[in-house]
């Protein structure tokens, strides 16, 4: 692997920047409801950010500011902030909790060098928590845990810590533990100073620190000998220490913690409740001593554009060529602003950067410092940080942004496919135009938001998440946007794939343009792997096809494979092989053997027989135990897979598997069954095939 500069010989490693040392650049992840932008806004009033604190209930969150968010009360689009804590700077970003708004958390994860993951005391780990959990493990992030809500009636924290390590597979390691729960919370006991922390003053701001009263000193010391002999089986500096039976320094056990949350051996857990002021002071002293800086995280890996198999180093250091990745378009009255984090090099307001995706440049018109939605215009941003730019047009989510000449591209974000979809139309025709353009905006802004045209009827269709998601940007092309339009019922986004294998032989023949245009192919399907996509692969021999015409038939087969072989439902989960061919000297284009891949993939489809398949969901139901008995009467009647209910405090939480369809407008129902008090959650669980009587009403089958 190749430093950025492109030069081998060995140097001399430079001194890293002391500036870099105390940068955090971390995110704050959870379940809907577990409280995480409340200890976000405890977060800005503690650091000095804001001087009064936010409250999510009645619409006041500094983190929230969209409309929508402060009707609803969740989080809808992660935002960012900075701050500093301890001559510490941190890069903050808060992410939505909810599974609609999860392409927020993935492009947030990205780009993030650690993550403070906040639990319910109650409930622990829950439907949420295991999706942004992996979304982490995907980039290898650092992460701390915080038990919130440890003043609700039903706190459990050993059971919470217990879920994490279940549920989850992540070892743990207790730093904090409350003492009392529910009515008689009082405060916190650090294990590692072996003190008794309780937090005073109007809003928590007064942290006192007294030793471990009696009457807990031998529970507390039995806890902080488990926490040594844990850090001890991945720390071999402790071990010694602690084999010697030398007394362990709370300076030691910090290193020790630091090394596992870099190496993510263990996941340290801290206790307390937001809501109540308290516990977030500790969290924010966890964060600056266990997470990691930029230079903890070290280089990043890219490749050059012109040669995706050359890899490239490209180092934290601002004196290197520019390297940056776009992770959010965020767009406003004011116009576009493009969220990046810069790994290497320095940006500059004004200056110009180079896109390798497109073989443009891009010129940064204003650099930004974010707090939400204020904004600190900036003449420079270098690396490690974390900024807003204005004035890109061309630029997208997941896009490289480097210095044209050391050419770098970054691996991109992927996002998951949209899963449901509804017709919308302008209210008249001189909106039609608007309407479009607003359409573009949005799906630039949004990943998961797409917009196609219906084929077959000519309409309009926008697709996205789930119902939640749909609603909220139906909402603000009515609101912000002022574009009236109809819309129609909300309609999972189905796909296709095939039960078995099957092979064709396509020959394609016409006259077009005057021009003779002949290709044969014969191609081969079989399933794939559950989420594998459609993979291609060529076994023709070399003096059969070209590689310019197996290239003709790979597009030509993805072409088919997106455009729903006729039925306008995308194809999933298959491979194809192309296993030969037949050229003509003169009259074979790549154009023909395009056209005979797609019809030759279709026909194979066919033959190895094409299944329908429609979303499916993970769902729990948490509700007072009364309403057990209609809440799963009412699953059973959708169709609903019910896996199982375990008890979580004076709560009964209902898990399984339903298909999405079954589940519009469920919001309503589960409320109207449960007097309001009961709620629920969904996450993708895949695909799964129609039943007999769908496959007819979607194929109009006899």
């Amino acid at each position: 692997m190749l430093p950025l500069n492109g030069e081998a010989a060995a140097m001399p490693e430079k001194k890293k920047p002391s500036k870099l040392e105390k940068v955090r650049n971390f995110g704050i992840c959870a379940h809907i409801d577990a409280g995480k932008t409340t200890t976000t806004e405890r977060i800005l009033f503690y650091t000095g950010k804001e001087h009064a604190i936010g409250e999510v209930h009645d619409g006041s969150a500094t983190m929230d500011y969209l409309v929508e968010e402060q009707e609803r009360g969740i989080t809808i689009t992660a935002a960012a902030t900075s701050i500093r804590w301890d001559g510490y700077d941190l890069n903050l970003i808060d992410t939505p909790g909810h599974v609609d708004f999860t392409a927020e958390v993935e492009r947030s994860l990205r780009v993030l060098d650690g993550a403070v993951v906040v639990f319910d005391g109650v409930h622990g780990v829950e439907a949420q928590s295991e999706t942004v959990w992996r979304q982490a493990d995907k980039y290898d992030v650092p992460r701390i845990c915080f038990i919130n809500k440890m003043d609700r009636g039903g706190a459990d924290f050993d059971h919470s810590v217990a879920t994490i390590q279940e549920r989850l597979g992540a070892p743990t390691v207790p730093l904090t533990v409350p003492v009392g729960a529910a009515d008689t919370f009082r405060g916190v006991v650090d294990l590692i100073t072996m003190e008794y922390v309780t937090f005073g003053g109007e809003q928590g701001e007064v942290v006192e620190r007294v030793p471990v009263p009696e009457d807990l000193a031998d529970e507390m010391g039995v806890r902080r000998l488990e926490l040594i002999e844990g850090l001890a089986d991945h720390d071999d500096a402790l071990a010694e220490r602690f084999l010697d039976g030398a007394d362990i320094t709370p300076d030691e056990i910090h290193a020790a913690v630091r090394h596992v949350v870099l190496e993510r051996k263990l996941y340290p857990v801290l206790a307390g409740t937001a809501l109540r002021n308290a516990g977030v002071q500790p969290l924010l002293d966890a964060i600056v001593r266990y997470l990691p800086s930029p230079l903890d995280r070290g280089s990043v890996t890219g490749h050059r554009p012109d040669a995706p198999e050359e890899e490239v180093s490209i180092p934290p250091e601002d004196d290197a060529p520019l390297c940056a990745l776009a992770f959010k378009i965020l767009s406003d009255a004011h116009g576009d602003l493009t969220f990046v984090r810069i790994y290497s090099g320095t940006l500059q307001s004004g200056k110009g950067m180079y896109n390798p995706r497109l073989g443009k440049h891009e010129r940064a018109m204003r650099l930004l410092r974010m707090h939400a939605n204020e904004r600190k215009q900036l003449e420079t941003a270098s690396a490690g940080q974390i900024v807003a730019i204005a004035g890109l047009k061309l630029t997208a989510t997941g896009d490289t942004l480097c210095d044209k000449t050391e050419p770098v591209a970054l691996e991109p974000i992927t996002f998951p496919e949209p899963v449901i979809s509804m017709a919308i139309e302008p209210k008249s025709t001189a909106d039609k135009d608007r309407l479009e353009e607003v359409l573009d905006k949005m799906a630039r802004e949004d990943p998961t938001f797409r917009v196609t045209t219906d084929p077959e009827t000519g309409q309009l269709l926008i697709a996205g998440m789930g119902e939640l998601h749909l609603e909220v940007l139906k909402n603000r092309l009515l609101r912000d946007f002022r574009i009236e339009a109809n819309v129609g019922k909300p309609r999972v986004s189905h796909r296709q794939t095939v039960r078995g294998r099957g092979k064709a032989t396509c020959t394609f023949e016409r006259l077009i343009a005057g021009v003779d245009q002949t290709a044969t192919v014969t191609i081969a399907v079989q399933p794939g792997e559950p989420g594998s996509g459609v993979q291609f692969e060529s076994k023709a021999p070399a003096h059969e096809l070209t590689p310019t015409f197996v290239a003709a038939v790979e597009e030509g087969t993805r072409f088919a494979a997106d455009g729903g072989l006729g039925m306008g439902f995308p194809v999933i989960d298959v491979k194809a092989t192309l296993l030969g061919g037949v050229m003509h000297e003169t009259d074979s284009t790549e154009t023909a053997f395009q056209a005979a891949g797609g019809e030759g993939f279709g026909q194979a489809c066919e033959a190895g027989g094409v299944v329908i398949l429609e979303p499916v969901m993970h769902f729990e139901v948490t509700t007072p135990a009364d309403f057990v008995g209609p809440i799963s009467s009412d699953l059973i009647r959708r169709n609903a897979l019910i896996e199982g209910d375990e008890l979580r405090g004076d709560l009964r939480v209902i898990r399984g598997t339903v298909a999405l369809r079954q589940m519009f407008g469920y919001s309503t129902t589960v409320r109207s069954l449960s007097q309001g008090r009961a709620s629920y959650s969904m996450q993708p669980a895949g695909f799964r095939e129609v039943t007999a009587d769908e496959r007819k009403r979607l194929t109009f089958e006899d």
